[in-house]
């Protein structure tokens, strides 16, 4: 009882680390942006989506570090790509003062290259199940050779943003010291990494105390911990009627996780074996999500009215999925 009571108070401690300094951390990134003249959509899916990802970089880099937790970390990016793309536009819009309309260049730009970021992510899980098999048939190992696809798609993804900033008329910015800013964003960098490692060591605790493998409690616990940031940014965004920031700092930390992150986590393990039988079913869901929010936002380039609550009701079901998992009475994933 008191195992569990420290890894819940681990957990919590992870939890409020991270939500305070990422809160730091996108008041920084906002004023740089501010201060650098980027357009909204690029400080949306660019500096705001790359500040809040950072607790899922140190996840996808800690767990395998420090921990030999690979597909912790993955399940972390994972669970939080679907509670990105689930929640976080459902809580927007919930706050909205009016319907979240995000306009033609997050529909047609940002969603259909995240949908492109989650294909080459399979397709790089593929190519190490091909080329690279284990003795079980649907396991694979991802070598640091196969990383650099993802983040060669990355590369791609700055360079069209960048195409966006040259084109962009900035309107001129004072009162704002980029030395100072940088500054708090240093330091907050280095708190997120403090809890991150507590969220990561409670997950592990987690699937010890339950006997469940530690992945689950990543795609959770650890996941929803570390997509507060993002939550908090796109929420608070579409108060101010920010709503192309709001919706483009979902996708952009999505890419980011996707195409950066969990090749980080490769190339600091040095090469790492991942299960296809559990990355499929994960990846689909994904899929559906994103689908789902894809063609809500098709409809008018806005959120509005009933559409938030089928996202929510949407990650509801892959919650009670993975409670189900838990418990043993749905094999699919353990």
């Amino acid at each position: 009882m008191w195992t569990l009571a420290w890894f819940v108070a681990l957990a919590l401690f992870g939890t409020a680390v991270v939500w305070r300094a990422s809160g730091w951390l996108e008041t920084s990134a906002d004023r740089l942006s501010a201060y650098y003249g980027l357009p909204a959509i690029v400080q949306g899916s660019i500096v705001v989506a790359v500040g809040s990802s950072f607790p899922e970089l140190m996840t996808a880099v800690i767990a395998p570090l420090i921990h030999g937790e690979f597909e912790l970390g993955v399940g972390a990016i994972v669970g939080s790509a679907i509670f990105n793309v689930l929640v976080i536009p459902g809580l927007a819009a919930a706050f909205s003062p009016g319907a979240l309309d995000v306009g033609r260049d997050v529909v047609y730009k940002e969603a259909q290259f995240y949908i492109i970021s989650v294909a080459v992510f399979l397709l790089m899980c593929s190519f190490a199940v091909i080329y690279y098999p284990v003795e079980n048939g649907v396991s694979g190992t991802i070598t640091p050779t196969l990383a650099l696809i993802p983040i060669g798609t990355y590369l791609l993804y700055v360079f069209i943003q960048y195409q966006d900033t040259i084109e962009h008329d900035a309107p001129d910015v004072s009162g704002i010291d980029a030395t100072k800013q940088w500054a708090y964003l240093l330091a907050s960098l280095a708190l997120i990494t403090v809890g991150v490692e507590a969220l990561v060591r409670a997950a592990i605790g987690f699937g010890g105390v339950f006997g469940t493998p530690s992945f689950v409690w990543g795609l959770t616990v650890v996941a929803a911990a570390t997509s507060l940031p993002d939550a908090f940014v796109s929420v608070a965004a579409a108060k101010r009627d920010r709503d192309v920031t709001s919706i483009a700092n979902v996708f952009g930390s999505n890419v980011f996780d996707l195409l950066v992150a969990v090749p980080a986590g490769v190339i600091v393990a040095g090469a790492v074996t991942i299960d296809f039988g559990v990355a499929v079913p994960l990846v689909a869901f994904l899929t559906l999500a994103t689908i789902a929010l894809f063609a809500l936002l098709r409809t008018e380039f806005a959120l509005a009215a009933w559409e938030p609550g089928v996202l929510l009701g949407l990650y509801l079901a892959f919650l009670v999925w993975l409670l189900l998992e838990t418990v043993g009475l749905v094999g699919v994933l353990v």
